[in-house]
């Protein structure tokens, strides 16, 4: 019998185990008072103060008000060792109509890409600080909670947060292969 009440009870803490996640704890993640500056990719809040924050449905019901897409993820760096006579030509794949500035949403822009971003925003909304305008790049990125807190701070009012990103953009469409924006200075330094 003392076996048998021992089985059972690993076996409900197996059972419990499993209906909790397998064990994992996730500590919700709270927001910095500023730009998060510690490592790009880990956990994010759930939530980005004066901003929305959206799922994909959330993004599916926004699309017919022809927000401004910002996609914020990284440029793919080119491999160590890789030949300098090999053309290095990495591709982006983004959500259609998505306008991308790789790395816009690092804790620190210099001067330049800072007032940079700004000005390509300030364009593309043209002048509408109440533009909807939706912020993404990958799950467990802080570059588009970043570039988020960017707008929010600098006075834009309609500002979404899509922290699924690219990732739950493709568990249901397309996607596509964009460009980074000819007018961010990044672009034109890789």
């Amino acid at each position: 019998m003392r076996g048998s009440s021992r089985f059972f009870l690993l076996l409900a803490v197996a059972v419990a185990l499993a209906a909790s996640g397998g064990g994992r704890v996730f500590a919700e993640v709270m927001e910095p008072e500023g730009l998060w500056s510690g490592p790009m990719r880990s956990e994010t809040p759930s939530t980005l103060q004066g901003a929305v924050v959206i799922d994909l449905a959330g993004l599916e019901a926004l699309l017919p008000r022809d927000p401004l897409l910002v996609d914020v993820g990284p440029a793919d760096k080119k491999p160590e060792g890789f030949s300098e006579d090999r053309l290095w030509l990495p591709t982006h794949r983004s959500i259609p109509k998505a306008v991308w500035l790789p790395g816009a949403g690092a804790a620190t822009l210099e001067a330049a890409q800072e007032e940079a971003f700004f000005r390509r925003v300030e364009e593309l909304t043209q002048g509408d600080h109440a533009r909807q305008i939706v912020v993404f790049c990958q799950p467990r990125c802080w570059g588009s909670w970043n570039a988020g807190k960017r707008l929010v701070t600098n006075g834009y009012t309609g500002v979404h947060w899509f922290p699924g990103g690219v990732d739950s953009w493709q568990e249901k469409h397309e996607t596509v292969v964009v460009d980074a924006d000819e007018e961010w200075p990044v672009a034109s330094a890789r």
